[in-house]
C-alpha cells in the first residue's frame, strides 16, 4: 500500500497536474459564484475537454471544479440571497440576514473554512472504507449488481424529489432513453427510427449539458424576477475568529460532517440533500429553532460542513459498486468507461494508483480552496455584476462547443438541444431532473445483469434471493418500494378510526 501511495504522489505531484487543478479551481469557483450556474453545470462543462486528457489529470479536474463550485455557491448566498448552487439554498437566508447585520466576512469565512474541512473529513472516510467495501465486493455478481442498481434508483427517486409520482415518471423516462440502440446483449436495434446515428446509444454528455446547462440557460433568459440588490459593504479579513466559532459549535460540525458521509454514500443523493437535511436536523437539536431562518451560524455551519463532506463520500458507491453516489460521480462514472477504466471493486486490483490519485487530488483541493477561496470571496463581489446578457452567449457556446466534440457532429448538438428543452419543460413542471439522469447512468447496467441474471436462473426469480448478499439488497429494495404503500394505508386506517 505504501509503495501504491507513493506511485500515486509522483503522479499527482507534477506541475501539468497541479496546473490543471489550480484551472479548474477557478473556473469551478467563477460557475458556483454566478447564480444560477450549479456546480453540475460547471462539471458538465468541463466534462468534454476531460475526455481529452489523461485519466488522472481529468479526474482531478472534476474534483477540483466539484469542490470549489459546492463552496462558491455560498457567496451570492450571502451577497445576494441568491444561492449559487441547491446546496446553497438550505442556509441563504441565514446567511443574507447575518449580511445584513454587518457578518458577511464571518460568514463567508465560515462557509470557506468548513468546506475544506468537511471535505477533508469526506476524504478521511473515503479512504478508510472504499477498500474494505472493494474486498466485499469483489463476491458481487450479477444478482448483486441488479439489486444494487435498482436500490440506487430507488434512493434517487425518493430522496431527490417531494412529489414521488413525479420522481417516478422521470425515473422510467431516463430508463426508456437507456433502451434506444443497439441491445447490449442481442444486439437488436431499438427505437430508432430509422436514425443511423442512434444505433449507438444516445451519449450522455449532451444530454448532460442539455439537461443542466442549456435549461439554466433557457430559465434565466425567460425569469422576470428582478436582480435582488447587492452587497455594499467591504471585506476584508474572513478568517478572523474563525477558530472561534469553531468552538462554539463542535456539535454542529461533527453532526453535519456525519449526515454529509452517509447521505452522500447512498447512491443518488449527493451535496444537495446532504446540506438541506443537515440544516433540518441542526434546526431540530437546536435550543433556538426560532433563529433559523432570521440569521443562525448552527444552520450555516452544519449544513455547509456537510455538503463538502457528502462530495467525496459519494465516491464510494461509484468506486467500489460503479452506482454513482450523485450526479458529478455519474459523470466520473462515464470518464472512467471512457478511458477504459472500468469502476468497481476490481479498480482496487489493476488500478490502485488511480485510486489513490484520486485521493491525493481530493487533499488538495481542499487546501486550494482555503487559499482560493479568501482571494474569490474579495473577488467576486465585483464580478457578480456582470449583466446575464453577456454571460449567457458565452455559456451558450461553450455548450455548443462541448456537445459537438463528442462525436463531431452536429447531431450531438441536437441532443444538447433537445434535453435541454426537456429539462426546462421538467423543471418548471417540477418534474426532478437527478432520477431520469441517474436512470440513464444505471439504466444499461440494470438492464444487461437482469437478463444475464434470468439466464442463469432459467427464469426463476427465487434465485435472485439465493445469495446472502443478494438476498439482502434484494429485501432493502423491495421495503423501500412498499414502505410508501404501507405508510399511506396506515395513514388511512388512522383517519377512519
Amino acid at each position: 500500500m505504501l509503495d501504491t501511495v507513493i506511485e500515486a504522489l509522483g503522479i499527482v505531484l507534477k506541475p501539468n497536474i497541479l496546473l490543471v487543478m489550480l484551472a479548474s479551481s477557478c473556473y469551478g469557483i467563477v460557475i458556483g459564484a454566478i447564480p444560477g450556474l450549479t456546480a453540475v453545470m460547471a462539471v458538465s462543462l468541463i466534462m468534454p475537454i476531460a475526455i481529452f486528457l489523461d485519466p488522472v489529470p481529468a479526474l482531478a479536474a472534476i474534483i477540483a471544479c466539484d469542490a470549489m463550485a459546492v463552496f462558491a455557491g455560498d457567496i451570492p448566498g450571502t451577497l445576494l440571497r441568491i444561492p449559487g448552487t441547491p446546496a446553497s439554498g438550505a442556509y441563504t437566508d441565514d446567511s443574507y440576514k447575518l449580511t445584513q447585520m454587518g457578518k458577511a466576512e464571518t460568514v463567508l469565512g465560515a462557509n470557506c473554512f468548513f468546506s475544506a474541512v468537511g471535505g477533508l473529513v469526506g476524504l478521511v472516510v473515503l479512504m478508510t472504507s472504499a477498500p474494505m467495501l472493494a474486498e466485499v465486493a469483489l463476491n458481487f455478481s450479477t444478482y448483486e449488481y441488479f439489486w444494487l442498481a435498482c436500490l440506487g434508483l430507488t434512493c434517487a427517486t425518493f430522496m431527490t424529489s417531494q412529489d414521488k409520482v413525479k420522481g417516478i415518471i422521470s425515473l422510467f423516462l431516463g430508463l426508456f432513453i437507456t433502451t434506444v440502440g443497439f441491445d447490449a446483449i442481442t444486439g437488436q436495434a431499438r427505437f430508432t427510427f430509422g436514425v443511423t446515428e442512434l444505433l449507438g446509444r444516445i451519449h450522455v454528455i449532451p444530454v448532460l449539458i442539455g439537461l443542466f446547462a442549456v435549461s439554466e440557460i433557457m430559465r434565466r433568459v425567460s425569469s422576470t424576477t428582478p436582480p435582488a440588490a447587492m452587497y455594499d459593504g467591504k471585506i476584508k479579513h474572513i478568517y478572523k475568529g474563525i477558530f472561534k466559532v469553531w468552538r462554539e459549535h463542535i456539535p454542529q460540525f461533527l453532526r453535519g460532517n456525519t449526515v454529509g458521509v452517509i447521505v452522500g454514500a447512498l447512491p443518488g443523493a449527493g451535496a444537495d440533500i446532504a446540506a438541506w437535511l443537515a440544516y433540518a436536523i441542526s434546526k431540530k437539536f437546536s435550543k433556538h429553532p426560532e433563529e433559523f431562518g432570521q440569521g443562525s451560524m448552527e444552520g450555516i455551519i452544519e449544513s455547509t460542513s456537510a455538503n463538502n463532506a457528502a462530495l467525496a463520500s459519494a465516491w464510494i458507491p461509484a468506486f467500489v459498486f460503479g452506482i454513482p453516489g450523485d450526479v458529478t460521480t455519474a459523470m466520473v462514472i462515464g470518464i472512467l468507461y471512457i478511458k477504459d477504466l472500468k469502476p468497481g471493486p476490481t479498480a482496487f486490483l489493476h488500478h490502485p494508483e488511480i485510486i489513490y490519485s484520486v485521493f491525493i487530488c481530493f487533499a488538495i483541493a481542499n487546501i486550494f480552496m482555503l487559499i482560493l477561496g479568501y482571494f474569490s470571496i474579495k473577488a467576486f463581489r465585483h464580478i457578480l455584476r456582470i449583466p446575464p446578457f453577456m454571460l449567457l452567449p458565452i455559456i451558450l457556446i461553450f455548450c455548443i462547443v462541448g456537445a459537438y466534440s463528442i462525436n463531431n457532429s452536429l447531431f450531438g448538438v441536437g441532443v444538447m438541444l433537445f434535453f435541454g428543452l426537456l429539462g426546462y419543460i421538467m423543471e418548471e413542471n417540477d418534474f426532478p431532473i437527478s432520477p431520469m439522469l441517474l436512470a440513464i447512468v444505471l439504466g444499461e447496467l440494470l438492464e444487461k445483469n437482469f437478463i444475464i441474471s434470468m439466464v442463469k436462473s432459467g427464469g426463476n426469480w427465487v434465485d435472485f434471493f439465493s445469495r446472502p448478499i443478494a438476498g439482502t439488497l434484494g429485501v432493502l429494495t423491495i421495503v423501500f418500494w412498499t414502505l410508501p404503500v404501507i405508510k399511506n394505508i396506515y395513514k388511512k386506517c388512522r383517519a377512519a378510526a
